[in-house]
């Protein structure tokens, strides 16, 4: 499965209401680091049917990254049951996102 474009009209359904964990990257395109963890957070979106990826795009979803105090990007944030269980800022290689959903 590919990542999912969020948006505040589907972070309700697809984030919140999500019967798997959701790991989600707050990225923008000016960013150089954005632009490196973007095919690594597309990788993890084909290899891991347990877990729902998606990417919100802090200029587009400005409600959002407030929502979530997301003060620089790429910011990762994986949520279990609505709730926030992990966040990281900052371009990481795969496997510490990867262990971001062991948490």
């Amino acid at each position: 499965m590919s990542a999912l474009k969020i948006t505040k009209e589907n972070f309700e359904a697809e984030v919140i209401n999500s019967d798997r964990p959701v790991l989600l990257d707050f990225w923008a395109g000016w960013c150089g680091p954005c632009r490196m963890v973007s095919p690594l957070i597309d990788e993890i979106a084909q290899e891991r049917s347990d877990v729902k990826v998606g990417k919100i795009n802090v200029e587009e979803q400005p409600e959002l990254a407030s929502m979530f105090r997301v003060m620089s990007i790429p910011a990762l944030v994986v949520m279990k049951d609505g709730q926030v269980v992990n966040r990281s800022v900052g371009a990481r290689p795969k496997q510490q996102i990867l262990s971001l959903l062991d948490a």
